[in-house]
């Protein structure tokens, strides 16, 4: 289980690292589309690195999918969360630290690619259209996961189909919430930069695990499971 453990925290830690990262440092020159493409492309990489050791989760509404699904235990799921958050807060950390090596950064000003709703982010989406989209837009991300990764479904591709769809995922929402999907993809940046970051951040933990929950229980009723 250490070695599961030590993979998830690496895992998030290169999904936060070069999501997050793209949004922070080159944001201005790819545009959303390059934010996206960066999302999607780190999971596609963690996934076929790591995925062997753990699973590549990645995300705590993942996880809590795998265990609504019966397709992992309450237990490991506990400890799965716990260290995707921490290579979740070290990637913003590292972010952070790299970010205030530019003359006119400041983390209040700029961030860490946080995100958000309402006035003053992006789109100023309203909170009802935030969760909306997050449960959503979970609840898709953790059906195809749990659909890629199914027995008789061809392994070889499950990383790719997973990173496309959060590519996809990211080009429909970057504008209304920054796109989360996933909680500690959320908490890392939002421990830095406070504020409105971390007023906003019950959204990002309620939506996705909700959203993820659903998509597990959709499964293990047979719905979305081809071996029924």
């Amino acid at each position: 289980m250490s070695r599961k453990l030590i993979a998830e925290a690496l895992g998030t830690f290169i999904l936060v690292f070069f999501g997050c990262g793209a949004a922070v440092f080159m944001g201005a020159h790819i545009g959303m589309m390059g934010i996206a493409l960066a999302f999607g492309l780190s999971i596609v990489a963690a996934a076929y690195g790591l995925g062997a050791i753990s699973g590549a989760h990645l995300n705590p509404a993942v996880s809590l999918g795998m265990v609504t699904a019966g397709r992992m235990s309450v237990k490991d799921f506990v400890g799965y969360a716990i260290a995707q958050v921490i290579g979740a807060t070290i990637a913003a950390f590292v972010i952070m630290v790299i970010a205030k090596g530019a003359p006119d950064y400041s983390v209040v000003q700029n961030g860490l690619g946080q995100n958000g709703f309402g006035a003053g982010y992006l789109g100023e989406y309203t909170i009802a259209a935030a969760l909306i989209f997050e449960i959503v837009a979970t609840f898709v991300f953790v059906t195809v996961i749990l659909g890629a990764t199914q027995d008789g479904a061809p392994a070889a591709f499950a990383g790719l189909a997973i990173g496309l769809t959060l590519t996809a995922i990211h080009l429909v929402g970057i504008n209304i919430t920054g796109v989360s999907v996933n909680p500690a993809r959320s908490f890392g940046p939002a421990v830095f930069v406070g504020g409105k970051a971390l007023a906003d951040l019950w959204v990002f933990i309620v939506a996705p695990l909700a959203g993820g929950a659903f998509a597990g229980v959709i499964h293990a009723m047979g719905i979305t499971r081809a071996d029924v």
